[in-house]
């Protein structure tokens, strides 16, 4: 098993698998990893689908044109889930506060998913395997994702994590400087020095896209992001967290 350094400093985005299984031990390990991470008041909104059914895999890699999905030995869907709580309290005869309701309801489960998701990619990386988060899953169709993963009210999907045997080692992606990442007591109000350094970062990035291995490209960083941000536009997710239950008003 790699060490905390290892697991945490040098961990990269696989895409690419061999087709070997994914030994029983180590999906045990990720499992236990995913129960034991924090959240928020032991509330436990969330919930996670395993999926290692290959054509439920491949019809969600043609849904979503994420080619890892198919080739990943497991993948796992992380959900925002308010369904389990709120079925015992209907069983006990208590009162449903519409948490779901609310925008700090539909933040309260994204969170726990998130950091659920985020105990699972350690695991993975600290016994050997690789990793990707997909979360073109949560947007590129989120009712017919609901209807393929028959997913109840109160339940949404927060992020897919393509697992499996790595067949590459991509390269270690530069990321923002401390700098600016990081703020002592207080937000940085300097702002043309956090704009300076961030120009530099922008220049970082468009070198590392010019010379990395596989495939390369001309984009720098602001404009890279700044075109998913205009996708980001075209989402509906309100009118599908409606949908699946959380009718948010405040």
């Amino acid at each position: 098993m790699l060490d905390v350094k290892e697991t945490l400093l040098d961990r990269t985005s696989v895409r690419r698998y061999e087709r070997e299984a994914i030994p029983e031990e180590k999906m045990e390990f990720i499992r236990e990893a995913i129960r034991n991470c924090p959240n928020s008041y032991n509330g436990q909104q969330y919930s996670v689908i395993e999926i290692d059914d290959q054509d439920l895999k491949i019809e969600l890699e043609q849904l979503t044109g994420q080619k890892q999905i198919k080739t990943c030995n497991r993948f796992l869907v992380f959900l925002s889930d308010f369904n389990q709580i709120k079925a015992l309290a209907d069983r006990k005869g208590i009162d449903w506060p519409a948490v779901t309701d609310t925008m700090d309801g539909v933040l309260l489960g994204t969170i726990d998913a998130s950091l659920a998701m985020m105990s699972a990619v350690v695991a993975a990386e600290a016994v050997g395997l690789g990793s990707n988060c997909i979360g073109y899953l949560r947007t590129v169709d989120p009712a017919k994702v609901a209807e393929i993963l028959k997913l109840p009210k109160g339940v949404f999907v927060v992020c897919g994590l393509a697992l499996g045997v790595p067949r590459e080692h991509p390269d270690l992606k530069p990321k923002k400087p401390v700098s600016v990442m990081f703020h002592k007591n207080v937000y940085q109000q300097d702002r043309e020095k956090m704009v300076d350094e961030l120009e530099k970062y922008d220049e970082v990035i468009k070198e590392y896209n010019r010379t990395r291995s596989g495939d390369t490209t001309t984009n720098d960083w602001v404009s890279h992001i700044l075109d998913y941000y205009r996708h980001v536009l075209d989402y509906r997710i309100l009118d599908y967290l409606r949908d699946q239950g959380y009718d948010v008003k405040k």
